[in-house]
């Protein structure tokens, strides 16, 4: 909430003050006339010197000096003011302190009148004020708009920076008719609750330097930034975003937020301008929100062992189906960013189901667990499934183990084990499960058809027959019969 509060006296206060002075002044000085009148008389009258009027200029209750005639003393305060109406167009100008003339009667011979002095005297004294919304934060003024419309625009405009104009008018329609009941929000509407400013923000009207007027564009920049210059950092060879952060108080996130485009891998070069400002925003929004959404209710799942089933295999026993709730939040915002939310009331209006999972542990040494070992001892992939030389290479090569074993990528049943063209020797293992495993390339085979091997167990030596440019293995995966990227299915 903002309230307009008036900062200068009332007119009349201030017609009553000066007029008190003037008041004192006049007896002052027509009691000191009185007495030169009543001490001078007959030396009066026999030189038959005449009366004057003099007039004693003050600049609030600083005396400046005496002249003969105020016009000229008003005639350089029109001038001050004109002036400033030129450069400053639309604002009510006036003389930022009251100037003041106390007339006086005086013998001719004895008065003593110095416009010239009066005028230097006031040419520097004289400054011209306009008048000002002044919005204040915290009891501190910290920006000067032309008036109060302004001001208050300055203020809506903030908080229209995250909040839509059409909720702030509705939220300010509910306030103005509270006793009339809210109705249930529908299914994900928001119903803005209350707008305010983490700051007491108020108005109050005052009198400033033109020069230290703006918009109510610049109002809403100073109170939303800090600051209405932007500090720009030159980027210079060898920096790197991480340092220009660190040298000027931000994270990389403030730094990135700063300037559009920009990104934690971007590159920067030498010349390039970042926006480096810490921005300490005078007042920030605060938004309160209710929110009504249906959610999902995700299902659990519980897995039952099964001896009699083989390792490997799963069977859905019962399908597992999300709920759905109705929930209404009530959320507050800081600047757009969630601060804290929690849940005003929830009514679940479909249960979830739970997926029931049968998996099967019966271990059968010839069939295959899923899941494949890698088939070699270290080593590194030195070629990858793709087309190579013109033609498909259907697997990978493995090179430069550690030891030259090669071994079983899971459990099951040797179909095939000998010399078979580019190959060279050759091992095929049915895993029983719709998987088969290659081995290629070996130096020497250690098992034989229709034997049994559980994974992990030697059944060659990596070695360098058939087509081959080196020792390495050759390794491929096939699934119900399809070829598949063996890097999928090792570990």
């Amino acid at each position: 909430m903002f309230k307009w509060v008036k900062k200068v006296t009332s007119a009349s206060e201030s017609t009553a003050k000066s007029l008190n002075k003037t008041i004192n002044r006049t007896i002052a000085a027509g009691l000191a006339a009185a007495a030169l009148t009543f001490a001078g008389g007959v030396s009066a009258s026999a030189n038959d010197d005449r009366l004057v009027t003099v007039y004693y200029v003050y600049m609030g209750d600083e005396y400046i000096g005496t002249v003969s005639d105020k016009k000229v003393i008003e005639d350089m305060a029109d001038k001050k003011i004109s002036e400033a109406e030129g450069s400053h167009k639309g604002l009510k100008l006036a003389l930022a302190t009251e100037l003041s003339f106390i007339p006086e009667q005086v013998f001719e011979s004895s008065s003593e009148v110095n416009e010239s002095e009066a005028l230097n005297g006031l040419k520097d004294k004289m400054e011209v004020h306009a008048e000002a919304a002044a919005l204040v934060i915290g009891g501190k003024e910290v920006a000067y708009v032309e008036n109060e419309e302004q001001a208050k625009a300055a203020l809506q405009n903030i908080k229209t920076s995250y909040v839509s104009e059409k909720d702030l008018k509705a939220l300010e329609e509910r306030k103005a008719s509270a006793n009339t009941p809210l109705p249930q929000l529908k299914e994900n509407e928001t119903r803005l609750l209350d707008v305010r400013f983490t700051e007491d923000v108020s108005i109050s009207e005052t009198t400033v330097k033109p020069d230290q007027i703006i918009s109510a564009d610049e109002a809403v920049k100073l109170l939303q930034k800090g600051t209405l210059e932007e500090k720009k950092y030159e980027v210079k060879v060898g920096d790197a975003l991480s340092n220009i952060a660190s040298a000027h108080n931000l994270d990389m996130n403030q730094l990135i937020e700063l300037n559009s485009g920009l990104k934690e891998d971007s590159l920067i070069k030498a010349g390039q301008e970042l926006n480096v400002t810490v921005y300490k925003p005078y007042v920030k929004v605060i938004a309160d929100k209710e929110v009504f959404k249906k959610e999902k209710i995700d299902y659990e799942q519980e897995v039952i062992e099964d001896s009699s089933m083989p390792k490997g295999e799963t069977k859905v026993k019962q399908e597992g189906k999300e709920g759905v709730r109705a929930a209404t939040y009530l959320i507050s915002e800081e600047n757009g960013q969630t601060v804290k939310k929690e849940v005003k009331e929830e009514k679940v209006l479909v249960e979830p189901v739970k997926q029931i999972v049968i998996k099967g542990t019966k271990v059968i040494p010839s069939r295959g667990e899923g899941s494949f070992a890698y088939p070699a001892v270290g080593g590194y992939i030195s070629s990858k499934m793709g087309y190579r030389w013109g033609k498909m290479h259907k697997g990978i090569d493995i090179a430069r183990p550690s030891d030259r074993t090669i071994k079983a990528a899971d459990n099951g049943t040797v179909v095939s084990a000998g010399r078979d063209g580019g190959y060279g020797n050759k091992i095929v293992i049915d895993h029983n499960n719709g998987f088969r495993t290659v081995y290629a390339h070996l130096d020497s085979i250690s098992v034989s058809v229709g034997q049994t091997v559980s994974k992990g167990s030697k059944i060659g030596i990596m070695g360098s027959t058939g087509d081959s440019t080196g020792v390495h293995l050759h390794f491929e995966v096939y699934k119900n019969g399809k070829m598949q990227d063996p890097l999928k299915y090792i570990k």
